[in-house]
C-alpha cells in the first residue's frame, strides 16, 4: 500500500503515542492541535493551530492537505461530533460520531442504553435529575456505600467514592445536589463495588469487537491508591495480555458486554467506528463494568501501542474506519510493559505549571526505553521542556517480565531532571501481591481489607441495572 496521509487530532501523550505508531508505519502525519508536542511537532509533515472541538476547522485542514484518514484523540474531539464532520466531507474516520460517543460523553445515556438493552454487568444505580431525586435515591440505597459521578465529561477525574473523597451519606447527599446546580446535567449514584479495575481496550468497525491486551490503570495521584483522581499515573500490561488478577474467563466475559453492546448500538442505529475502552471491575462474581471511554485510554494506549506488532498501523487505522478491519494486521508483541507519568507537583489536587525539565532523550533510545511527550511546551534550551497543568512525560519500559519492564522505567528516571511529581508504587510486587491477594480472597468467599480504599467496594457481582428519574 501507498504511504497513508493522515490527520492526527490532539497532543497528549495518547496522541504522540498515536503519532509514533503511525509513523512506524510510514504515514505521512499532519497533527491538528492546540498546542505543540514536541514528539509530534518533529513527525508531523505539518501541524496546525486549531481547536480539537472545531469541526469546522479540522475538517478544512484535512481537505487542504488530502487527507486519507484522520485519527481522533481527545474525548472532546470525540464528544463534540468532530467524527461526524470529517465524514460527511466524505474522510474516513476513527472516533465515533456525537450520538454514538455519548457512550462515554453522558454517563446517564450510557447507564438508561446499557439497562434498556438487557447488558446487566453493572452496578446498581440511580440516575437523579433534582434534590427530590436525590433524596428518593439515597432513601433507597439506605446505607450502601456510593459512588457519585456527575454525568459530562470529566477528564477521568469526576468521580467521587465514598470513604476516600467524602466520607458520611450526608457529604454524599450535598455532593450529589452541589453537581445538579454546578454542571446543570444529570448526576449518577452507584453502589460501590468491591474487587480490582482493569482496562479492556478494542477496536470496533461498526459491527465486530477487536480486543486488546488488558491494562491496569492507576488513577490516583498518590501512591496506595490515595489522593485525588488523575487522567492516569501510570500502567502496566503483562506478557500474556491478561492481569496477574483477571483470568481468562473474566477477559472473556468483559469482552462479551462490549460485544453486545456494539450489537445493541446498531439496533439502534448507532454507526460506532474507533476504540472502544471499556473500564472494568473485577469481583467475586465476574467482571463489571463500570464505564465506557469512546477512545483509546491515556496511559493505557501508551502500553498497547508500545507492544503493537508491525508496520502497518495506519492500513490497520484506514480498514477499521472504512468498516471492515483487517484482522491480518491486529498483532501484539507477547512483552511486559510499565509506563510511568511525570507531572507538575501537585498534580492531582493543585498543579504548579511552569516548571522546567532536562531529558536526556539520547541515552533513553540507547537503554530501549520509549518516551512520550504530553503537557508540555519546548523550554528555554535544547534538551528541555516546560510543564504544563497535566502530565507532561511518560517513560515505558518493555521487556520479557514486569520486573525488568519496571527497572527499565526506574533506570530511566535518571535520564530526567526536574521537581516532579510521580507514583512509586505502580506495577511493583507488592503492589500486584496485594492486588492477587485481595481478588483471591474474595473468590475464595472471604471479605478482605482492599489493597486501596479507592477500589474498596461493597457488593461482589452485577445485578439487574435500575434507574431512577
Amino acid at each position: 500500500m501507498s504511504q497513508i496521509r493522515v490527520l492526527l487530532v490532539g497532543a497528549g501523550g495518547r496522541e504522540h503515542a498515536l503519532g509514533e505508531a503511525l509513523h512506524r508505519s510510514e504515514a505521512q502525519l499532519y497533527v491538528a492541535a492546540p498546542t505543540v508536542n514536541p514528539g509530534l511537532k518533529r513527525r508531523a509533515t505539518e501541524y496546525f493551530n486549531v481547536s480539537v472541538e472545531d469541526g469546522a476547522s479540522i475538517t478544512a485542514r484535512a481537505r487542504q492537505v488530502g487527507a486519507q484518514l484522520a485519527v481522533l484523540g481527545p474525548d472532546a474531539a470525540v464528544a463534540s461530533g468532530v467524527g461526524d464532520t470529517l465524514r460527511a466531507a466524505g474522510i474516513p474516520t476513527v472516533g465515533p460520531g456525537r450520538e454514538a460517543a455519548q457512550i462515554e460523553s453522558s454517563k446517564a445515556f450510557a447507564r438508561e442504553f446499557l439497562a434498556r438493552n438487557g447488558i446487566q454487568e453493572t452496578p446498581r444505580f440511580r440516575i437523579v435529575r433534582s434534590a427530590g431525586d436525590v433524596e428518593a435515591a439515597m432513601a433507597d440505597f439506605g446505607d450502601t456505600p456510593l459512588v457519585v459521578k456527575p454525568s459530562g465529561l470529566t477528564g477521568g477525574k469526576g468521580v467521587l467514592v465514598a470513604g476516600v473523597d467524602f466520607a458520611s451519606t450526608e457529604e454524599g447527599r450535598k455532593l450529589a445536589k452541589d453537581l445538579l446546580q454546578s454542571t446543570g446535567q444529570p448526576v449518577v449514584l452507584e453502589e460501590r463495588l468491591e474487587g480490582e479495575e482493569f482496562s479492556l481496550m478494542a477496536f470496533v468497525d461498526g459491527a465486530r469487537v477487536y480486543p486488546m491486551p488488558l491494562v491496569k490503570d492507576y488513577k490516583r495521584a498518590l501512591d496506595g491508591d490515595l489522593g485525588g483522581n488523575t487522567g492516569g499515573m501510570g500502567s502496566f500490561s503483562t506478557r500474556d495480555h491478561l492481569l496477574p488478577y483477571v483470568t481468562a474467563s473474566d477477559r472473556d466475559q468483559a469482552v462479551s458486554v462490549m460485544e453486545r453492546t456494539v450489537s445493541a448500538m446498531r439496533k439502534e442505529g448507532l454507526d460506532y467506528r474507533g476504540v472502544l475502552y471499556g473500564g472494568f471491575m473485577a469481583t467475586a462474581h465476574g467482571p463489571v463494568l463500570l464505564e465506557y471511554n469512546a477512545r483509546f485510554g491515556d496511559p493505557e494506549a501508551l502500553n498497547v501501542l508500545t507492544v503493537y506488532d508491525g508496520t502497518d498501523f495506519a492500513p490497520l487505522l484506514l480498514s477499521l474506519a472504512e468498516g471492515h478491519l483487517r484482522t491480518t494486521f491486529l498483532q501484539f508483541r507477547r512483552r511486559a510493559t510499565v509506563v510511568k507519568y511525570l507531572a507538575p507537583p501537585g498534580y492531582g489536587a493543585s498543579p504548579s505549571p511552569g516548571g522546567t525539565l532536562t531529558v536526556d532523550e539520547a541515552t533513553l533510545a540507547r537503554n530501549a526505553i520509549t518516551l512520550y511527550y504530553g503537557s508540555v511546551t519546548p523550554g528555554p534550551k535544547p534538551g528541555t521542556v516546560v510543564m504544563g497543568t497535566s502530565r507532561a512525560i511518560a517513560l515505558v519500559g518493555e521487556a520479557s517480565s514486569l520486573r525488568e519492564a519496571l527497572g527499565r522505567v526506574e533506570e530511566g528516571l535518571a535520564s530526567v531532571r526536574g521537581d516532579y511529581a510521580m507514583r512509586r508504587d505502580i506495577a511493583t510486587a507488592i503492589d500486584l501481591k496485594k492486588r492477587t491477594t485481595h481478588m483471591e480472597s474474595l473468590r475464595g468467599g472471604t471479605r478482605a481489607k482492599a489493597p486501596g480504599k479507592a477500589e474498596n467496594h461493597t457488593r461482589s457481582g452485577p445485578q439487574p441495572p435500575q434507574v431512577f428519574g
